[in-house]
């Protein structure tokens, strides 16, 4: 008769401070599979506090786009061509449908993220591909980071597309305050694909889903989730605030 091995539980796990979970290789220390109870996570807190600075990088952005704007239009009311604004001129030359079709894949994508932290909690690192409610973690990140990509794609055709009509960065005021401003957001779409990667591939390394690795991809949601905002408020004034 066949002796079955016994089934490590989560209480066994916590009464000894190293388990062998099924599946993996060596010993995984309890904390990296049970979640602290009573307190926050530190990670996900110190992604909080390092969103917050991220927040005012940010802000400093937006204020600098505003006082230039301000100011451009200021001088052209006082020469008495207020249609001559810089902004109201130079703006004519964006694609705003290309631009609002280009914010739905990136506002999709923040929904498909979130499946994806969801799946993760659950302990599901493998799922349907098309049902929202049962995807899997890897599944979630790598079609969030299809569209990122694909946001990204779209962005610098829009670059290249300016280029060609002669609009670049050293152009005027307004390009300036334009190309600072989306470059550097579409460098941090960029550093969130890289951290979706990271986490696939540590979750393709591993044998065992982890506390660790569930922490790691609500840490990489939060930045998702706040990409995606700022660029929402960026379309907003950029494409529509004449």
């Amino acid at each position: 008769m066949a002796i079955m091995a016994p089934v490590v539980t989560n209480e066994d796990t916590q009464r000894s401070q190293r388990q062998l979970p099924a599946g993996s290789l060596h010993e995984v220390p309890s904390s990296r599979l049970i979640p602290p109870k009573g307190r926050p996570d530190v990670v996900g807190l110190g992604v909080w506090v390092w969103l917050a600075s991220e927040l005012m990088f940010f802000a400093t952005l937006f204020a600098a786009y505003f006082m230039i704007r301000n100011t451009t239009n200021e001088a052209a009311a006082a020469a008495g061509t207020p249609e001559l604004a810089m902004w109201a001129t130079e703006s004519a030359h964006l694609d705003t449908t290309f631009a609002a079709i280009n914010t739905l894949i990136l506002v999709t994508s923040s929904f498909t993220c979130q499946f994806a932290a969801n799946a993760a909690s659950a302990g599901r690192v493998n799922g349907s591909w098309w049902n929202p409610m049962k995807m899997g973690m890897r599944q979630g990140f790598i079609i969030t980071a299809f569209l990122g990509s694909v946001f990204i794609a779209g962005q610098i055709w829009e670059y290249f597309t300016l280029f060609s009509e002669g609009f670049t960065i050293g152009t005027n005021q307004y390009w300036s305050a334009f190309f600072l401003a989306t470059g550097f957001h579409g460098i941090h779409v960029l550093g969130g694909i890289v951290a979706f990667w990271f986490v696939l591939a540590r979750s393709y390394m591993t044998r065992t889903h982890t506390h660790e690795q569930t922490v790691a991809a609500h840490a990489v949601s939060y930045y998702w989730h706040f990409v995606d905002v700022i660029w929402v408020a960026l379309f907003a004034v950029i494409y529509f605030l004449r």
